[in-house]
């Protein structure tokens, strides 16, 4: 197959803006076989992106859309699945798995998290698929890959997190174990996923060639435990312990979260400058560059004179206050917050990365826009997650031409 002509440039404005505000992914047909958190999120980036990504779901509706049944477990997949289109397949039957096929087609790109395996056995596996559209960017994301030992092991947030060593490093030494608390394994997994998606949608502007790609939740998380990586190494081999609140790798001091009169505040010293301004903030200018605590190597062999130190000044003020006194130092600091203080952030809010919404299923709700953005366009407005099968018959006029008899019969053939 002959590449398919690059788009010519871009025009840009004297400086250096986009002449016409399009959204960067505006044009790209995706099909999203996504569930739970991990590809799901990949293809909310891409549809905020400015993707039509239409998501494919069993008749009865993927595992997250189930959760509505329990109180408030329907906002996640409101969150994840804003800005998409939805059609209902039964893709055990040969009609829907035709149907699959004939939109893959269409698309640019295609993307799944069934465990490996699955797709080919349902006949759209990527060599299947490619095979009809070489173009197509097949994804797929899984928890270990699809070759290797691990590669059937059942894989969920927290079955990632205990083998790749995070719950082993998260928690305080003298307890057990614990999970971190947000689903770190399935987002990583989601960026990561919408990273290779992109950089392959990228060479096939080059090449007019599209490719199969994977991405593994394990292999994701990973790179995260660098500091506790560093402290193996370093030691020579010896299991880094569980840390609490200090810094992963005992290579930080002060770094801890301290007691206020109401609460908590976070505290960092990075430099040795960080240091001495907190010193002069505590009144204890005698520590700024005293002998055992002027430097990072001093203060990180007496970590536990340093945070009690700190923690007798930081108890003395309420949380609010003390955070005023640290930033006008410039110390590194932060306040301990719950979520509803976080979901009603005015930060958050102003930058549109937040946004209350009238969900038709879920009333009120705040929901989060895609972190990322495209300088010389508007974020796209929130839409509404769609209802099971809400845009069948929509998606099969537009796409494939359907009319109401066919998509009458397919109804009745319980493929829709």
């Amino acid at each position: 197959m002959s590449p398919a002509p690059l788009d010519p440039p871009v025009a840009l404005t004297p400086d250096g803006a986009h002449a016409a505000s399009r959204q960067p992914l505006e044009g790209v047909i995706v099909l999203d076989l996504g569930q739970i958190y991990n590809a799901p999120y990949a293809t909310f980036l891409m549809a905020m992106a400015g993707a039509d990504v239409i998501k494919v779901e069993p008749r009865t509706g993927e595992n997250l859309r189930g959760r509505t049944q329990a109180s408030g477990a329907g906002a996640p997949f409101a969150m994840l699945n804003s800005n998409k289109r939805a059609i209902t397949l039964d893709l055990r039957s040969d009609r829907g798995r035709e149907i699959v096929l004939e939109l893959a087609d269409r698309a640019d790109v295609f993307v799944e998290n069934f465990r490996p395996g699955v797709t080919d056995r349902l006949g759209i596996g990527a060599e299947v698929v490619q095979a009809r559209n070489p173009r197509l960017i097949y994804a797929s994301g899984s928890g270990f890959g699809k070759t290797g030992p691990y590669r059937d092991f059942a894989a969920m947030d927290l079955t990632v997190q205990a083998i790749a060593g995070i719950m082993s490093v998260t928690g305080y030494p003298d307890r057990p174990p614990v999970k971190a608390g947000p689903a770190l394994c399935d987002f990583f997994g989601g960026v990561h996923l919408y990273g290779a998606i992109t950089t392959a949608l990228y060479e096939r502007e080059r090449t007019g060639v599209g490719r199969a790609i994977e991405v593994s939740m394990f292999e994701s998380v990973y790179p995260s435990l660098m500091s506790s990586l560093g402290l193996y190494f370093g030691s020579g081999g010896e299991a880094p312990t569980r840390t609490g609140n200090r810094h992963a790798g005992l290579a930080e001091a002060p770094y801890n979260v301290y007691p206020t009169s109401d609460g908590y505040v976070a505290i960092i010293g990075v430099s040795d400058q960080h240091w001495r301004s907190l010193a002069e903030v505590m009144g204890r200018e005698d520590l700024a560059d005293a002998p055992g605590w002027g430097t990072r190597r001093e203060r990180v062999a007496r970590m536990d004179d340093v945070d009690d130190v700190v923690s007798d000044f930081t108890a003395r003020y309420a949380r609010d206050e003390l955070l005023e006194l640290l930033r006008g130092a410039r110390v590194p600091c932060a306040p301990v917050r719950d979520i509803g203080e976080v979901v009603t952030d005015e930060h958050l809010h102003e930058r549109g990365m937040l946004q209350e919404f009238d969900h038709p299923d879920l009333g009120p709700i705040t929901l989060p826009h895609s972190p990322l953005r495209y300088e010389g366009v508007e974020p796209i407005p929130l839409k509404p997650s769609p209802r099971l099968g809400e845009h069948n018959a929509e998606i099969l006029r537009d796409m494939l031409g359907f009319g109401d008899e066919q998509i009458d019969e397919l109804i009745a053939q319980e493929v829709l």
